[in-house]
């Protein structure tokens, strides 16, 4: 019986900001095939730094893996946008910096992952729901960093990518400026359901906008 375990964050651990409504696992469940089960793993709060706990309890019966993971470690440098400094090399820097050890560490979370040699797909870190509008054109580039770290990731081991940020892009797919509402969790389930019903294997696909686009590579 395929059994499909999500891992991460508050992106799929996203029950306590719905208002009531259902969770992302919940609505996975009611849109995956007959037959298929899934388990909420993840964690809100969850940062690279504490993720291998979660691979502790990952259910023995587990045949597909999908992880959202970054977007807390990333909040961990919001400091970073309103920090006062003398050029803008200095900001370069810092984010560079961040960036760097960020992608050690989601390397480090990501390898843990691949141990189990399971489909496994990830996310981005989508972009939020600011109310300022020129703090959220501020942090979507700041996260650019911290993304192109996931992607290079992803691509590199051939795993599938479902890219946030094309995914929640309306006010209403936020609880609040960081966490998905309901709404949103429905579309991250339908991006999920897309990902898992293409049954190809050995190859790069970024998932955006309902559409798969893939980078075909060599099989391992």
């Amino acid at each position: 019986m395929p059994h499909v375990v999500l891992l991460g964050d508050s992106i799929f651990d996203n029950g306590a900001y719905t208002g009531g409504g259902p969770d992302v696992v919940t609505q996975l469940r009611e849109l995956l095939p007959a037959g298929w089960h899934a388990t909420l793993g993840a964690v809100d709060g969850a940062t690279t730094d504490d993720f291998a706990t979660q691979l502790d309890t990952l259910p023995e019966d587990a045949t597909h893996l999908v992880v959202s993971l970054g977007g807390n470690d990333a909040l961990g440098h919001v400091d970073l946008l309103d920090r006062r400094v003398h050029s803008s090399a200095d900001v370069l820097s810092g984010l560079a910096a961040a960036a760097e050890r960020f992608e050690k560490r989601y390397r480090r979370s990501i390898d843990g992952v691949l141990e189990y040699r399971l489909p496994t797909t990830v996310c981005t870190i989508y972009n939020g729901n600011f109310a300022d509008a020129d703090f959220q054109r501020l942090a979507s580039t700041a996260l650019s960093v911290f993304n192109d770290a996931i992607l290079r990731v992803a691509f590199e081991h051939r795993l599938d990518v479902i890219d946030l940020r094309l995914i929640c892009t309306e006010p209403t797919d936020y609880a609040n400026p960081i966490e998905p509402s309901s709404r949103g969790g429905q579309k991250i389930a339908e991006a999920i359901c897309e990902v898992l019903g293409d049954g190809g294997r050995h190859v790069a696909r970024v998932h955006a906008r309902g559409h798969l686009h893939v980078s075909r590579g060599q099989s391992p």
